[in-house]
């Protein structure tokens, strides 16, 4: 058994006297269904908070003390708190790709997405809410959704239903964001529809050249609430220039500062709605995304400035979807699992001002790097498990990795994966769930180059990219370099200096070892 699949029959046997779930049969396959009464009984309850562009050291638990998040803290406190724990990708797409496939993005050459994308997840690819289905879930994913809508074949029409999307994926319900906050079409869709469109005023989008009269930020600055680069400069929705021309959908524009209620509401309606059955609720955040614009409630609140206020709005909604879970009766037998899908970002397009309110704060904490980079910071996030009825709570330095949530709650729900399922998740579920339980031995960190953890050992691998822009227009270093780079995280957590000369074995071994892993077509 391999390095990264390996764990012993002694953690094997602790989990199953942990969870006790009593879930009887084995391998639940496509055509096996259970009784009413078996799909209820014992299963928790899931929702996965994913969080947008959110920093390991952006919450208090992690000790970020010029921020204010006492709702995630609380989830902290009673939970496992990660220090450790990595998302699959430097950036978006790759990331959310990663967490629902349970494959890493480079599979699929996935890459962060124009609005106008088509749906990157193959759908006869079985994803996360898919398996969870096999177990009588009902899934929901609300929020931003940035995987691609739509075939590819033709041309979207935004004015009938689009498909394929989120639930041609395995979600029986969506409520969603098209892509992201700073691209065309800024709408709102609910299941492949989108929302209070007017038909006499029909929605087009083009990222190919201008349509329609709206002004754009290039041409009209004066506009604009914030100011944008060239790639943000299209059109003014909102006094906020986006990436892509969209011409016409004016009555279903959505306005940035709703966000936090919109999507609250939607949240807790669908827990309303499920609360005798089990449910997956996966709350795909805006916040801290750019273009920022919290809600006034929360404007001037925090002492960093926008970005600040953008993470207290973040908190406000983590606290009312468990609010709503403890209204329900529900908060001790839910997983709830809070991450983020990448690193920080402070200079993403707009000027907000986020950087020049940093004060002392260092969104990565004493990570090197941030979102696009192959340092640490671009993939170690913040993460919390809460699940009163079966954590053992504390703080836990095992290596994690979002990629396999996949495998750890088939493992859960007894469900038997597929040889070509989820081909890179593999079952650490007794690590999520015990924070005294260790980890992988070794992981990859995807970003513009793959990186390989292993061990105290980093090893990011050489590459000829330069995407001179990650330094120039976002001021984080990319971790890319044509030369190999290996760092001891134990004695060098900063990623300091790269000692590559003084192991030529080790790069030759791990060289090797991120090829195999590429290779890799089964479980």
């Amino acid at each position: 058994m391999s390095a990264i699949n390996g764990k012993t029959l002694l953690v094997s046997t602790a989990f199953l006297l942990l969870c006790g779930l009593g879930i009887s049969g084995k391998a639940y396959t496509r055509t096996q269904v259970q009784s009413e009464s078996e799909t209820v009984k014992n299963k928790p309850n899931i929702v996965i908070f994913y969080v947008d562009d959110l920093g390991y050291n952006d919450i208090g638990a992690n000790g970020g003390t010029l921020v204010s998040t006492p709702n995630i803290d609380q989830l902290a406190s009673k939970g496992i708190r990660f220090t450790d724990a990595h998302s699959s990708s430097a950036t978006c797409t790759p990331s959310r790709y990663s967490l629902l496939t349970g494959e890493y993005a480079f599979r699929n050459n996935a890459a962060v997405l124009p609005g106008d994308a088509p749906l990157i997840i193959n759908v006869n690819k079985s994803t996360l809410p898919d398996m969870l289905s096999k177990a009588g879930y009902t899934s929901a994913m609300v929020g931003k959704w940035h995987l691609g809508l739509g075939d590819g074949e033709s041309q979207v029409d935004w004015n009938q239903e689009v498909k394929p999307g989120p639930r041609q994926v395995g979600f029986d319900y969506s409520f969603i964001l098209p892509s992201t906050g700073d691209r065309v079409p800024s709408v709102y869709m609910e299941n492949g529809r989108v929302q209070n469109l007017d038909p006499m005023d029909p929605l087009k989008i083009s990222y190919v050249e201008k349509i329609g009269q709206r002004p754009t930020g290039r041409e009209n600055p004066e506009l604009l609430r914030q100011q944008a680069d060239n790639q943000h400069s299209d059109t003014i929705i909102n006094g906020i220039s986006r990436i892509g021309f969209m011409q016409g959908g004016k009555s279903a524009e959505w306005k940035d500062e709703e966000f936090y209620q919109v999507f609250t509401n939607k949240a807790n309606h669908f827990i309303e709605q499920n609360a005798k059955k089990p449910f997956f609720l996966f709350f795909s955040f805006h916040d801290i995304h750019v273009p920022r614009l919290p809600n006034e409630r929360f404007l001037g609140k925090s002492p960093l400035g926008i970005r600040g206020d953008a993470i207290m709005q973040m908190d406000w909604i983590t606290g009312q979807v468990v609010a709503k879970l403890k209204a329900i009766n529900a908060l001790d037998n839910t997983l709830i699992i809070f991450t983020s899908d990448n690193g920080p970002v402070l200079n993403d397009g707009y000027q907000d001002g986020a950087d020049n309110t940093l004060s002392q704060h260092q969104p990565g904490g004493l990570y090197r790097g941030g979102k696009y980079s192959a340092y640490e910071a671009g993939t170690r996030v913040p993460t919390i498990v809460h699940y009163p009825a079966k954590v053992k709570a504390g703080v836990s330095d095992a290596l994690v990795s979002q990629i396999d949530i996949y495998a750890s709650l088939a493992s859960m729900l007894d469900i038997e994966l597929d040889d070509k399922e989820a081909i890179d998740s593999e079952d650490y579920l007794a690590t999520w769930l015990n924070s005294d339980t260790a980890g992988r031995t070794e992981l990859i960190e995807e970003s513009y180059t793959l990186a390989l953890r292993t061990g105290d050992w980093k090893f990011i691998a050489p590459t000829d990219k330069t995407n001179p822009w990650i330094a120039s227009d976002k001021r984080i270093e990319s971790g890319m370099s044509p030369t190999p780079q290996l760092f001891n995280l134990k004695d060098d957590p900063q990623e300091q200096h790269n000692v590559f000369i003084k192991h030529p074995d080790k790069v030759t071994q791990y060289s090797q070892r991120i090829a195999d892993l590429v290779k890799r077509e089964t479980r």
